[in-house]
């Protein structure tokens, strides 16, 4: 196999473009399911809101958040105060957030300075609790329970005073030791509640923030959604040039492998002789001229993406879930990989013979073909077309029930896949629901899980399909490579003598020996003599014509 894709150097320029492109197709597939959990966790269940930390926050709610942690310098130095005199980016973010009026009407507000991904992670992290927790204090809901609680213990005249207080103006009243155990039960109470949900649960917190500070948060959610949208159908549109230029220059490449194998397989045979012609048959080197190059070549038009697409789309998948997802469920990709194996492999040892054996067939029903029609006359004259007629039968019966059963086995192997995908994919959506039910992941993280599941699953289900081609190609190659490496037994000399014009028309043999192939003993043996040029044409014209004009009217000439 590898000898028949030596040939493949001529079109080096082209499969190195394959490749890249292929590279960039599996980048865009695999980014595709992100966008997808972003638009539904981020869009969709977040309100487009992608980060803890508020761009724009209240004066007030920010004094009520650092009463809940300890990181108030951290903190404020990620933020800048309005004091009417914002750098040009800070101004950019609120006037993307609070029209003039707003901006006006609006109390001293924290305007979110420009942080990198790591600072912006640092920040969520640190500001999420007490972010809840002051969230959860000004809400009229919730404030009259956390009041109740923190009074539950107090005398009953203290109690009627504080009642009238707020929870904040009761928070500053506490001793510094009470309130701290206050804000560690209110830090246990939300990661028993939340668990791992945290993060999701406070974006509701800075929802409701922004709407205090009336920025329009149905426009944020749309507008995420918009852009997020947008970018995944460029994305798409990436994969699906790719794919199509891709197809483009693999059909090419494999046409031109075609052509360069038929002209190396003709022109060897034209030098063949009867020996060789004997040992292959003409019916057979028709065969591997046509039938076998041209599954070489549709192997070639589906190879490049296989090869280097499907382990990219494979290991780029499974790294994706390692790294982006809940790793509890990464045991059902492993699960659908073995069952895969198990039915590739089972129909391996069922149809690979088959497989091998269907060329020989081919073979066979060629020659006989070719001899019945060669010899057509003769097999009229000798009345023995019965005969014929039942050893082509017997040929054609043979090849038609292997093709049968090669392609029995093909479409056994299809929905058997399918099966297994399908049952993937429910028990993907059932193992993901308890997980969403109890906390641990969300939908989106659950779609996104289920695409990538799909995209490794697809890229052994490719694997698979070739590697079921590549036997069959590999008997082509074979069968190919022979023609090509046969030997001529006879050959013309890399150099010869120039010839002496003097000497034309002349044919001298010299001890010259010959047999027949396979044959016991020489038929000719030491044979030597001279063929002399004829006299000049004019020369003998002019004497066959004085010949002709002087012989008798009925006389013979010879």
């Amino acid at each position: 196999m590898f000898k028949v894709l030596k040939n493949l150097k001529k079109s080096s320029i082209s499969v190195i473009i394959i490749v890249l492109l292929l590279c960039v197709q599996a980048w865009a597939d695999l980014e595709l399911p992100n966008y997808t959990s972003k638009i539904v966790n981020v869009g969709i269940q977040a309100g487009g809101i992608e980060n803890v930390a508020p761009v724009i926050i209240r004066k007030t709610q920010m004094d009520n958040l650092l009463l809940f942690t300890e990181d108030d310098d951290e903190i404020l130095s990620y933020y800048e105060l309005d004091t009417k005199h914002l750098s040009e980016e800070s101004k950019k973010k609120v006037k993307k957030y609070l029209n003039d009026k707003q901006y006006i009407e609006q109390e001293s507000i924290y305007v979110l300075k420009n942080l990198t991904k790591s600072e912006q992670e640092e920040l969520d992290s640190i500001i999420t609790k007490p972010f809840m927790i002051a969230y959860s204090i000004t809400n009229e809901e919730m404030q009259s329970e956390i009041k109740e609680n923190m009074l539950t213990n107090l005398p009953q005249e203290q109690k009627a005073v504080m009642e009238q207080m707020s929870v904040i103006d009761i928070l500053n009243q506490m001793p510094e030791e009470q309130k701290n155990e206050f804000i560690q039960t209110m830090n246990d109470q939300i990661d028993k509640q939340l668990g791992t949900m945290i993060s999701q649960a406070a974006i509701s917190a800075t929802k409701e923030e922004y709407k205090a500070l009336g920025i329009n948060t149905d426009n944020i959610q749309n507008n995420y959604i918009f852009v997020a949208g947008l970018q995944m159908l460029g994305i798409a549109l990436i994969s699906m040039s790719c794919a199509v230029t891709i197809m483009l220059l693999s059909s090419k490449v494999a046409a031109k492998l075609g052509k360069t194998l038929r002209q190396k397989v003709f022109k060897k045979v034209l030098g063949f002789s009867n020996k060789e012609f004997r040992n292959f048959s003409t019916a057979s080197l028709i065969t591997r001229s046509t039938n076998d190059i041209q599954q070489i070549q549709m192997l070639i038009s589906m190879l490049f993406r296989v090869v280097v697409y499907a382990p990219i789309m494979g290991i780029g998948g499974f790294i994706r879930v390692l790294t982006g997802s809940d790793t509890s469920m990464a045991w059902i990709i492993g699960f659908a990989i073995l069952s895969i194996i198990a039915i590739v492999f089972t129909l391996f040892i069922v149809a690979m013979p088959k497989f091998k054996k269907l060329q020989d067939l081919i073979d066979k029903l060629n020659l006989v073909s070719r001899e019945i029609l060669t010899g057509l006359p003769v097999i009229r004259a000798f009345n023995t077309e019965e005969r014929e007629e039942k050893r082509f039968d017997n040929a054609n019966v043979d090849l038609m029930k292997t093709n049968i059963f090669v392609n029995r086995s093909m479409s056994i192997m299809m929905p058997a896949l399918m099966f297994v995908m399908n049952s993937i994919m429910l028990l993907i959506i059932w193992v993901g629901g308890h997980n969403i039910d109890q906390g641990i992941m969300q939908v989106g993280d659950m779609m996104a899980f289920i695409q990538y599941t799909m995209h490794i699953v697809m890229s052994f289900l490719m694997i698979s399909m070739i590697s079921i081609m590549l036997p069959r190609a590999a008997v082509s190659a074979r069968r190919i490579n022979e023609v090509l490496e046969t030997n001529e037994s006879i050959k013309d000399l890399e150099k010869t003598k120039e010839f002496d014009k003097n000497k034309t028309g002349l044919v001298e043999f010299k001890n010259v020996s010959f047999r027949y192939p396979d044959a016991d003993q020489e038929l000719l043996t030491d044979i030597t003599f001279t063929a002399k040029a004829r006299r000049n044409n004019s020369n003998y014209r002019k004497y066959r014509f004085r010949k002709i004009y002087y012989c008798e009217p009925n006389s013979t000439f010879l």
